[in-house]
């Protein structure tokens, strides 16, 4: 597969957000410059970490897609979960230097100029995260296949964020946190401007650090699990069951391991056969089957074994949660 064919499979959430919030932190960046405010600098930084994250995580989105090789026989799914936690540190030291930030202006608040310019940076930033964050929600209502459409898309992706693609969970998350920051520095600025209350600039610079660490937290631990392993959702173990059991040859399912890769599936089993087929007619089966497996878009690897039928009811859904 060439290199552009590797690009257009890319993830396209993740490219869209690195260009937007690159465009936005260079717009946070000079405004934090002119005007001091130690909320629009927070907010830079975590811009500044959510482009350099998409980036790398497109990367890996591309690397992903590449076929497996003889050395590969499984294909590179997880790299994009290597590539997350990257991330992940380049998150967490940006959040460590935007506590630190905060706790200086606890300790010596500064007075904040340009107020119009914070403004309206801050506003645009969130209608751009927001933009961001909206596609994001779409893509994983797309990956997950299910039905949503409006504002239902909205708690359709929360329920399903777990079952889309690392690099979609990764800007989901991320342009939560950049829209909440973004709105908390925009108080922030306007607060400050009309009150004296000048450590509000410094509180909420500490609670978009803080909400940095627990977007770290979150990415990591999902990323972690993948690298390790983790089996595929309840309802993808039962379409594959269905898709199996449905043919007729087939009377039961002695073993089935489903594992998640990305956004991807590898299906490991044993199939039981009705009895008295030769093997050859078994083969033509176990061949049928994985076809009909494959042409699952989630399921990109099927290895079958076959039995004869025992019997005894071994596939049993509720005992497989």
């Amino acid at each position: 597969m060439g290199l552009w064919a590797l690009l257009k499979k890319g993830n396209t959430s993740s490219l869209m957000a690195a260009l937007g919030n690159t465009a936005v932190a260079a717009a946070k960046g000079v405004a934090a410059a002119l005007s001091g405010s130690g909320a629009m600098f927070a907010s830079a930084m975590h811009s500044v970490a959510d482009a350099i994250n998409q980036g790398f995580v497109f990367a890996g989105s591309v690397l992903a897609e590449k076929q497996p090789t003889r050395r590969f026989p499984t294909g590179f799914g997880r790299v994009i979960n290597l590539f997350c936690m990257v991330a992940v540190m380049v998150v967490s030291f940006m959040a460590y230097e935007t506590i630190l930030e905060g706790i200086h202006l606890l300790a010596h608040p500064a007075e904040a100029s340009n107020f119009w310019l914070n403004f309206a940076i801050l506003l645009i930033a969130i209608l751009i995260d927001g933009a961001i964050l909206w596609k994001a929600m779409k893509e994983i209502v797309r990956e997950a296949r299910v039905e949503a459409k409006g504002l239902a898309i909205v708690p359709a992706a929360f329920r399903n964020v777990g079952r889309s693609a690392p690099p979609t969970r990764l800007v989901f998350y991320e342009d939560i946190v950049a829209t909440l920051g973004a709105a908390l520095a925009l108080i922030a600025v306007i607060v400050t401007q009309l009150s004296d209350f000048k450590m509000l600039d410094g509180i909420a610079t500490i609670l978009i650090g803080l909400l940095m660490v627990g977007v770290a937290f979150k990415v990591g631990y999902d990323n972690m699990v993948g690298l390790i392993g983790v089996a595929a959702p309840k309802d993808v173990e039962d379409r594959v069951a269905d898709l199996l059991l449905a043919d007729p040859d087939v009377r039961d399912i002695n073993r089935l391991r489903i594992l998640q890769e990305g956004r991807t599936y590898h299906v490991d089993g044993y199939v039981e056969l009705r009895v008295s087929l030769t093997l050859a007619d078994a083969d033509d089966i176990k061949f049928r089957l994985r076809a009909t497996l494959l042409n699952d878009p989630d399921i990109t690897d099927v290895t079958l074994g076959i039995l004869e039928d025992n019997g005894v009811r071994d596939w049993r859904p509720e005992l497989n949660p």
